[in-house]
């Protein structure tokens, strides 16, 4: 086969690549756009703001972000999950001890049966009990409500990450296919510039061996 004609084809082949990944890195750039826009919107919703400079205490303003944030609005992945685990989740340690919603569930099932046990036969103990009763499922149902939270702002912060990475490898197929591209348009330059007659040489084989064949 003759050179130019293979530089044709490889450099045809390069354009097709080329173009692929242009294509690819368009609809990975979209997803990418997708992701910020969606995530700002949910979390501009939520109406979030973070505690000012001046209001911070001293255990919040051990966290950097927190501190970074201050008077901020949230709005971002990287905002969500500063939110979720070094404010909620910090003062969700302080509201039970550090126990979770199923942690308390056991203790609280514990003491209805005391309470209904009580009503029967201590009446004496009954307004204890039932105040031991709403201190614990005020604690589960704020633990609760903080979990739920915590979650919802993770799960946002996880999607804008798929967004970051989709953005990033936007950019590498970006730069893959101008390089192809590149490589594609240098093979038709080479292959412009090569005489039509020339033709890759057949191997020839040492003297020897043409006169033992």
């Amino acid at each position: 086969m003759k050179r130019r004609t293979l530089d044709i084809l490889f450099s045809i082949g390069g354009l097709g690549i080329a173009a692929l990944l242009f294509v690819a890195g368009l609809v990975l750039n979209a997803n990418a756009g997708f992701a910020t826009t969606y995530v700002a919107d949910q979390l501009s919703q939520q109406n979030i703001t973070f505690k000012t400079a001046a209001t911070l205490t001293a255990e919040e303003k051990q966290y950097p972000c927190l501190v970074e944030y201050a008077g901020q609005k949230l709005t971002t992945g990287k905002q969500a999950e500063c939110y979720a685990n070094n404010f909620i989740g910090v003062h969700l340690k302080s509201t039970a001890g550090g126990k979770t919603y199923a942690d308390l569930g056991e203790p609280q099932s514990e003491l209805r049966a005391k309470l209904a046990d009580a009503q029967r036969n201590n009446p004496a103990a009954v307004a204890d009990l039932q105040k031991q009763l709403n201190d614990i499922t005020a604690q589960r149902e704020t633990v609760f409500k903080g979990e739920t939270l915590r979650g919802l702002l993770l799960t946002t912060y996880g999607f804008s990450e798929f967004g970051t990475k989709a953005a990033q490898a936007a950019t590498v197929a970006f730069s893959a296919a101008a390089l192809m591209l590149l490589l594609a348009l240098a093979g038709f330059a080479h292959a412009l510039f090569t005489p039509k007659t020339t033709a890759f040489a057949p191997v020839e084989r040492p003297e020897r061996e043409r006169i033992n064949a």
